[in-house]
């Protein structure tokens, strides 16, 4: 085994690992008090919840059955829902392949909770009691922990903060041309009708830097066109219902008022997935058994998913995921 004489030590430090220990021991203390039950499901499933960026670890059996470690649990919670649960939440690690860096590890900490008869304002609001239990935690406590309620921006006032221009309703050419000026470079392969990935290049370049910057913020009501699995509100202009929480520009948490037609769904999936082969990517199994379950009756619902590992960065004020880690994916 290859590794320098150092590589057996824990990148946190032992101060670090024992604030986040408090942070999560307050994490579960607040669900408790909500009325959430703590659920366990599967680290390996053969369902696979597909997205065209996302690739999980496959683990082949004899015989040449796949399963695949989760990118997220959430098609088991979601399973679990179906069969009658009504406010979940689990603590679990989550797995990715090709995302390492200074703010992404293979391996990492997701906590993901679900509520019957919630909406995505309504998660808003317990997000932002979690995170500032949370935060009271440690010491020195957040400047952003005061009672301060943290700012909410819909996904075209995000982009008219920034760069003084909504653009949800603004035609592909537009936004090709608003990128090229307000962008020192552009990938090579993007092509001129890739709306989506011009609206994900601004912003990444120009909006997210922006985002909680004085006071976490949460962006809510992205393009219908990226609703994952989110339900989309149909009106002048549709909208996926979809929310994150961003502290100094780095995303905390993903939520959706979710997607309840079983139809839907699986056309997404099939639509993820002719994207994810026309980049070269694996082919993944469309079916799965939340199709089943959404067919069997889905209540309505709304969810969210925190990278804890994240939420330890931006509470502690530290710059890199392997500074809250143990051992990071290339300690492992």
């Amino acid at each position: 085994m290859n590794g320098s004489r150092d590589d057996w030590k824990p990148t946190a430090s032992w101060a670090t690992l024992e604030c986040r220990a408090r942070m999560l021991a307050v994490l579960r203390r607040v669900f408790d008090e909500n009325g959430y039950i703590e659920v366990e499901t599967p680290l390996l499933s053969m369902d696979v919840c597909i997205d065209e960026h996302l690739e999980p670890f496959v683990v082949a059996e004899p015989g040449g059955v796949e399963r695949f470690l989760q990118t997220s649990p959430e098609f088991a919670m979601k399973r679990l829902l179906a069969a009658g649960a009504d406010s979940i939440y689990q603590v679990t690690r989550a797995f990715r392949r090709d995302e390492l860096g200074q703010r992404h590890n293979p391996e990492f900490t997701m906590v993901e909770w679900y509520r019957r008869d919630s909406s995505y304002h309504d998660q808003m609001d317990f997000t932002e009691t979690l995170i500032r239990a949370v935060a009271l935690a440690v010491d020195p406590v957040p400047a952003w922990s005061d009672e301060t309620p943290f700012r909410r921006l819909s996904y075209d006032e995000a982009f008219q903060r920034a760069l003084g221009v909504e653009v949800l309703a603004r035609p592909t050419s537009e936004l090709v041309a608003l990128a090229r000026r307000e962008l020192d470079s552009i990938p090579d392969g993007l092509t001129e009708q890739d709306r989506d990935g011009w609206l994900n290049l601004l912003l990444a370049g120009r909006v997210e830097p922006t985002l909680g910057r004085s006071g976490p913020e949460f962006l809510f009501d992205y393009p219908a066109s990226q609703a994952a699995l989110a339900r989309v509100r149909c009106g002048t202009i549709d909208v996926a219902e979809r929310m994150e929480l961003y502290i100094d520009g780095l995303e905390i948490c993903n939520g959706y008022q979710e997607l309840t037609d079983a139809d839907e769904l699986a056309d997404r999936m099939r639509k993820q997935l002719q994207r994810r082969l026309a980049a070269g990517g694996r082919r993944l199994p469309v079916g799965s058994r939340l199709e089943s379950a959404q067919r069997a009756g889905f209540p309505e619902c709304a969810g969210v998913a925190l990278g804890l590992d994240r939420l330890v960065m931006s509470v502690l004020g530290l710059p890199c995921i392997q500074d809250v880690l143990a051992f990071p994916f290339p300690r492992a």
